[in-house]
């Protein structure tokens, strides 16, 4: 594929050299269009042939078919802490009981198990061993009491890519719960709930989905749903949701008992854009390109002398690259970057942290590499 014919649905390249999709991506042209769809026919027409709950469904199933998921096992979120919030806040828990984590998770996929602490709750961590989460680590904190273990598909300070579908065979076969925070990685590499035994997935489209903030995706498996309790509960929870004069509390059967209240539509929309791109170009050949613009990058801060803190292990790489200056200071090297070179990077954890996507050019790495001060 002619991956420079993409720098069109990519405006900011007029602008910067984006290297920082781990923190905020830029919107997808076509992500920004289907937003300015909806507004313009809610200002021209309100809800008047809209056919948004149509719209809803259809993206639904784009975001199945991105994840192997069903349809009615998908529901839209404020983004990735709401839905681990529900997971947490959501499961019968006893005193005693345990999760097991690492130490390296992003807040979002920490404070909803905190929170459980005073229910007697234990939160068991795995620490992170140079950039690298080891599984078997994880295993050996598995014990009778674990209920769920809940890790992030890619770690936001190092890059690690967790192997899940080793991980979720061992859940299951201690009947315990795989949840997944798949926000850094879900739009970059394949995610297989089925093949993977993923119970919960939680994620937020605007990092690798290049889709806007605070329209998140939750997933729960089929099975799994009647045993998960709402917490946050209106009317479109309810079967009689379009029954404006009738208020039965009763839940829908399926993944729409989570849909607390209205949908946010135009992120929907945007969502739904950006996902439709991803799905022509197919997360196989975008794991291929990030993966190949990842490793000429990893080559190259190697050869100025970076230390490379991301494990690029088969199958434990990623978009996100790491790496740290033994004698420059990295919020500097960070403002410099911007200012002078319009190159933006993030620091993350006491790192330097990069992390192109699939418009990025061999051009800009290059000259990303280029203009880092030698260490």
């Amino acid at each position: 594929m002619d991956w420079t014919t993409l720098r069109d649905e990519f405006p900011i390249t007029r602008n910067y050299n984006f290297l920082n999709h781990a923190t905020v991506a830029p919107l997808s042209k076509r992500a920004a269009d289907r937003m300015r769809q909806y507004v313009d026919h809610a200002e021209q027409n309100s809800y008047l042939r809209g056919g948004f709950f149509k719209k809803v469904e259809q993206v639904r199933g784009m975001v199945g078919s991105l994840m192997n998921a069903n349809p009615d096992e998908v529901a839209f979120t404020k983004g990735t802490s709401e839905g681990l919030s529900f997971v947490a806040n959501g499961l019968t828990w006893q005193n005693g009981d345990n999760i097991v984590t690492c130490n390296a998770e992003f807040g979002a996929n920490i404070y909803p198990w905190e929170a459980l602490r005073p229910r007697g709750v234990q939160i068991r961590q795995v620490l992170e061993e140079d950039g690298r989460i080891p599984l078997e680590r994880l295993f050996e904190l598995i014990n009778s009491r674990t209920r769920l273990v809940t890790i992030s598909s890619v770690q936001f300070a190092s890059g690690f890519r967790t192997d899940l579908a080793t991980l979720g065979e061992y859940c299951q076969s201690k009947g315990v719960f795989l949840c997944v925070d798949a926000i850094q990685s879900l739009g970059a590499f394949p995610i297989d709930v089925k093949a993977m035994k993923i119970d919960f997935m939680a994620a937020d489209g605007h990092k690798w989905l290049c889709a806007p903030e605070g329209c998140g995706l939750f997933y729960v498996r089929k099975e799994l749903q009647g045993h998960l309790r709402p917490t946050s509960i209106g009317w479109m929870s309810m079967k009689c949701a379009l029954d404006y004069g009738r208020a039965q509390f009763e839940f829908f059967d399926d993944i729409r008992r989570f849909d607390s209240g209205s949908y946010n539509l135009m992120g929907i929309y945007a969502l739904g854009g950006a996902i439709e791109m991803f799905l022509e170009i197919g997360i196989e050949h975008i794991a291929a390109r990030v993966m190949s613009l990842t490793d000429r990058l990893v080559a190259g801060v190697r050869d100025k002398g970076y230390r490379v803190v991301s494990s690029r292990q088969a199958g434990e790489g990623s978009g996100i690259v790491a790496l740290i200056s033994d004698s420059h200071d990295h919020g500097e090297i960070q403002r410099h970057l911007q200012a002078e070179h319009r190159i933006v990077i993030a620091v993350r954890n006491g790192r330097l942290r990069i992390s192109p996507h699939i418009y990025n050019t061999i051009k800009e790495i290059d000259r990303l590499i280029e203009v880092l001060p030698t260490n």
